[in-house]
């Protein structure tokens, strides 16, 4: 008997068995029925069954172990649909896997139990080809998982982000309150200090804000006017400056140099290395900032002095949430306190504006952020104000 047709004519008793197992899956399976534990398991079944029945090349095969073979889209599939209603259901990544693993045993060790003709070619085609539509499963059940886990951490960090701002406010208007009512200098400090604090609070709100925007499809807003470039970097500078007080920077910006880009957002993104690089640049040295103009493009360089980056870092350094644990095989000094939002939110505003940004970092040269925004229109360079 096929493997196929096994599966087809002993579907309930398969079936049973993914539920029982599905049962031990606690403390998800403790709250849910047992349609529910078996949900998806028949179309996932049937069609592990017809690709069997296909027919299938020695290069279809190979493409296919590769994870190259043609498939439906992730949310056509029953394996899809089951990995996001596991993740609605409690389930974790770990017993979703344990799942296909126990799957995969029984439908073996039950066909194995009835097929009385021994091990010939067609049972280990029959093998491998049922282990293939079982990975191919796996990862069609893995990736919705995934998908649905990104989409409500982002959705709930939206929500967050949002909710913060009124209380945030409060605070910041009370500040002021308490600012101007002080009657002595210590009152004033004490007040101005909660100010800029505020302040740094609205930034990581903002830059948090703008992360779950562009996770949730809607990605940055860019409207591009012309624009005098050095009014905000010296904005940019200055915004930095007001919170960091004790840094020196050293501004390089061409007067009358000009462009079509978005001021906001350039200068998000210009304030984001600014404190990247009061953050993790050595506080004895200053910080240079220098913008020019090359073939028509224009190019702002944000560098600091300090310790090198590793190389290991620089491949996610614009990731958003990447962060190298105690735990992680690329031993680090200490994990990082920073989400890296803002390396990030510079990076979607350097490619919103269909420029680029880039890194470099060796004890010689420093660290050194590069933004590239693209040559603007012939002629346009006369006409932008200034």
């Amino acid at each position: 008997m096929s493997l196929a047709r096994f599966i087809t004519e002993n579907m309930e008793e398969i079936v049973q068995e993914w539920q029982a197992f599905a049962t031990t899956m606690e403390p998800a399976a403790s709250t849910m029925s047992a349609l529910a534990l078996r949900d998806h398991a028949r179309p996932i079944l049937l069609a592990i069954a017809k690709d069997l029945e296909s027919t299938q090349t020695a290069a279809a095969q190979s493409e296919k172990s590769k994870g190259l073979g043609p498939t439906l889209s992730v949310r056509e599939t029953a394996a899809a649909t089951h990995g996001a209603l596991r993740h609605v259901s409690g389930f974790d990544l770990n017993q979703l896997g344990a799942e296909y693993r126990a799957l995969r045993a029984s439908v073996i060790r039950l066909w194995t139990k009835k097929h009385s003709s021994g091990m010939d070619s067609g049972v280990m085609d029959d093998m491998i080809r049922f282990n293939e539509a079982v990975d191919q499963a796996v990862a069609e059940s893995t990736s919705r998982y995934a998908a649905e886990l990104a989409l409500s951490r982002d959705t709930f960090m939206a929500i967050l982000a949002h909710d913060l701002r009124s209380p945030l406010a409060a605070i910041r208007v009370l500040c002021q309150l308490l600012e101007s009512g002080a009657t002595n200098e210590g009152a004033r400090k004490q007040a101005n200090q909660i100010q800029r604090s505020a302040k740094e609070m609205g930034v990581m709100i903002r830059d948090l804000l703008e992360y779950a925007r562009t996770q949730l499809g809607k990605g940055l807003s860019i409207a591009k006017a012309a624009c005098a470039i050095p009014a905000i970097c010296r904005e940019a500078v200055e915004e930095v400056r007001s919170a960091h007080p004790q840094r020196e920077f050293l501004l390089d910006v061409p007067e009358g140099l000009a462009g079509l880009v978005d001021s906001g957002r350039l200068r998000q993104a210009l304030s984001n290395l600014l404190n990247n690089a009061v953050q993790h640049g050595d506080p004895e040295a200053s910080i240079g900032f220098a913008v020019r103009s090359e073939k028509s493009n224009l190019v702002f360089e944000v560098k600091n002095q300090g310790e090198p980056i590793p190389a290991q870092s620089l491949q996610v350094i614009f990731d958003p949430l990447v962060q190298l644990s105690e735990d992680s095989a690329v031993k680090v000094k200490a994990p990082s306190t920073n989400l890296g939002l803002g390396l990030f939110i510079a990076r979607e505003v350097a490619l919103g504006h269909g420029g680029t940004i880039d890194v470099t970092s060796n004890r010689e040269d420093g660290t050194v952020f590069t933004i590239r925004l693209p040559a603007q229109p012939e002629g346009y360079w006369s006409e932008c104000g200034r």
